[in-house]
């Protein structure tokens, strides 16, 4: 984890797992390194949440795996669920919902599956594409610790590969392109301090 500039509460703080992400980044808004995965994501912005001062709102970039044909670009994203959780067998074990979907925009955007797995085989991306539009390793850790902080949270995902076979290779051979095309959309949507 690596936060870098300070928080105040009259500005978002942009939030990324990796550095190559933000390879092109340009902002004076604060920045937080998670690293990969559910746990160091939710972990890192938990505990700056929790120090504070509070951004005034969390903002998630960052590279997704498509799991449908012709998905494409940069998108926000609308929903967010936990592939990799059983939640229905846990419901059927405790009574209680663990994992539960969680609306993030209501603009109606793709839908997001978080898990620890990188998806690079077809079984799994079929599997998923039942459920999703995309996949990632952050984004639901991300969603569930600024909602227990209380503290909103957009996630803006650009299609780095082709979940499944080859994914790997795809999304070290288009990271940069994809850190490129996550810093326009900010220089676009993120405001600058005068």
């Amino acid at each position: 984890m690596e936060l870098v500039g300070r928080i105040t509460v009259d500005r978002p703080l942009l939030v990324l797992a990796v550095k190559e992400e933000a390879q092109f980044l340009d902002t004076d808004l604060p920045v937080l390194f998670t690293g990969m995965g559910k746990v160091n994501a939710a972990v890192a912005l938990a505990g700056v949440l929790a120090r504070g001062p509070r951004p005034s709102h969390v903002v998630n970039l960052g590279t997704a795996g498509a799991l449908r044909p012709g998905w494409t670009g940069t998108h926000v994203v609308g929903s967010v669920i936990q592939h990799d959780l059983d939640t229905d067998l846990l419901r059927t074990l405790t009574g209680e919902t663990y994992g539960a979907a969680l609306t993030l925009n209501a603009d109606d955007g793709p839908v997001l599956a978080t898990g620890d797995a990188f998806i690079a085989d077809e079984a799994a991306r079929e599997r998923l594409a039942a459920r999703a539009h995309l996949v990632d390793m952050e984004g639901y850790a991300l969603a569930t610790a600024a909602a227990q902080a209380g503290v909103a949270l957009r996630i803006v995902k650009h299609v780095s590969d082709d979940a499944g076979e080859g994914a790997a290779k795809s999304w070290r051979e288009s990271v940069a392109g994809c850190a490129r095309a996550l810093a326009d959309w900010a220089t676009l949507h993120m405001p600058r301090q005068s």
